[in-house]
């Protein structure tokens, strides 16, 4: 069984894999304080849950944005399981081409989301990632990253009207029943999910109108699910796609 981990900047996804599969699925809080031994003590508890046990774990795959977490969690695995996991990044190889100024720049998140989403979909595929950072990265049919988008997630939209206005709340990122608000929280929830929804199609839509040739919209992550429901511009949304192209990457650099 293989155990990818996406460290993401607000949260860290542990997907438990097999076949290609993700089995199942967990989610937590990134703290950068947790030490090695407090993640293998969460992950021993997942994989509990899950009905798996610490030796049913055969290899490791990061993915990682957030380098101050990666290494106690590298260093849970190496602990606690005897694994050195596989870490997507530079010199790791994808089956991908990266034809940005600095491919380096490229997220891993992003990456293992552009392998997923080629691997299984196909391409030409513009995939958006809804995370901290709304993200929207064209893969052409060949298999090269060709171009990035990155604009605010809503929720660090929705926090910074919170923290920058004094008299504003912190309100729940939701789907409003109407755009016709009658009250400050339901304005600012309506306000929020109808300007991000509408910048949404409105980048998707230049896409469409840069590129000469049709393509998928593949969405995944956080909210993605609740606006890929609402316009008919995402033609799919998959929450597993980072752990899909995660264990692509890891098959590929296994195999040799």
């Amino acid at each position: 069984m293989l155990v990818a981990v996406d460290i993401g900047n607000t949260n860290i996804e542990v997907g438990f894999m097999e076949g290609g599969q993700v089995r199942d699925s967990y989610r937590l809080t990134t703290h950068t304080d947790h030490t090695a031994d407090e993640f293998g003590l969460m992950l021993t508890q997942y994989l509990a849950m899950a009905g798996y046990r610490p030796e049913d774990v055969d290899d490791a795959v990061i993915s990682s944005v957030a380098p101050d977490v990666m290494h106690p969690l590298k260093a849970c695995l190496v602990k606690f399981f005897g694994i050195e996991p596989l870490v997507v990044g530079p010199g790791v190889r994808t089956g991908m081409n990266i034809r940005l100024d600095d491919p380096r720049s490229l997220g891993a998140d992003c990456l293992a989301d552009c392998v997923g989403a080629y691997r299984v979909y196909g391409g030409p595929v513009l995939v958006v990632d809804f995370g901290t950072a709304t993200t929207f990265n064209y893969v052409d049919a060949k298999g090269t990253i060709r171009s990035g988008l990155i604009t605010v997630g809503i929720r660090s939209g929705a926090r910074a009207l919170f923290e920058k206005t004094a008299q504003l709340p912190q309100v729940e990122i939701t789907r409003p029943d109407t755009v016709l608000a009658t009250g400050t929280r339901t304005a600012m929830q309506a306000g929020l999910y109808y300007n991000f929804l509408g910048g949404l199609e409105r980048i998707i839509t230049q896409f469409k109108t840069e590129i000469s040739q049709d393509f998928q919209v593949v969405a995944t992550g956080g909210m993605g699910r609740s606006f890929s429901q609402d316009t008919d511009l995402i033609d799919v949304y998959d929450p597993e796609l980072i752990f899909k192209g995660m264990a692509y990457i890891h098959d590929l650099n296994a195999d040799g």
